[in-house]
């Protein structure tokens, strides 16, 4: 199955509650970035929670291992189910995600290529291949590639295998739910619902993907 994937970034704790109750029949798991956590600490994790769906923590961690550790646990410790980080800052320290995650039962994915336009600038001319490759060496639950770009992640689904492929930029950045969920583990939908008129609406109509 595709999972539809919210991504949480807004700034208010009560709005951030309500959409994601209101969503929670149509989606999989919901993703927490800096916004929300800046805004509210690391205890909205436990406001989420009570929703009985798996969070990920977006924090795309990059820095030495042992600051990587230190990050990770307090991720896990607050109720997160899993950890995005960066490669790029080397194999030590995406490992040390990987192994925290997995001693907390969670799990850690690595960006491999982000989705904004931007991304072409560094991520490209074989870096986002090598990443995936780290991605998997490391034993990482899989990849963040970007849903703006379909041609890349085939390219690295041929890297990562049967590993996750969570798809970022659909909507508000211009990919298509429809053709990247059918390359992909899951798909990352934030201003597109959070930021309609009716949020749950709109989850409901981009759930078609989920089969």
């Amino acid at each position: 199955m595709t999972e539809l994937i919210l991504s949480l970034d807004v700034l208010d704790r009560q709005r951030a509650r309500a959409i994601a109750e209101s969503c929670a029949p149509f989606i999989d798991a919901i993703k927490v970035g800096y916004p929300l956590v800046l805004s509210t600490g690391l205890s909205i994790a436990g406001d989420l929670a009570e929703l009985g769906l798996p969070l990920i923590a977006d924090f795309k961690v990059a820095d030495i291992p042992n600051t990587n550790r230190l990050i990770c646990e307090a991720v896990f410790a607050a109720g997160f189910d899993a950890v995005i980080a960066h490669g790029f800052v080397g194999a030590d320290a995406a490992r040390t995600c990987v192994e925290v995650a997995h001693s907390h039962s969670g799990e850690a994915y690595i960006v491999a290529e982000m989705s904004h336009p931007g991304a072409t600038e560094f991520f490209h001319g074989g870096v986002a291949e090598r990443l995936a490759a780290l991605a998997v060496a490391s034993g990482a639950d899989g990849i963040i590639a970007p849903a703006t770009r379909p041609d890349r992640v085939r390219e690295l689904r041929e890297i990562v295998g049967k590993r996750k492929i969570y798809s970022p930029g659909v909507g508000a950045q211009g990919g298509d739910p429809d053709v990247v969920a059918r390359l992909v583990d899951g798909i990352i939908v934030g201003r597109s619902i959070y930021e309609a008129e009716d949020p749950a609406a709109e989850a409901e109509r981009l759930s078609r993907i989920r089969r």
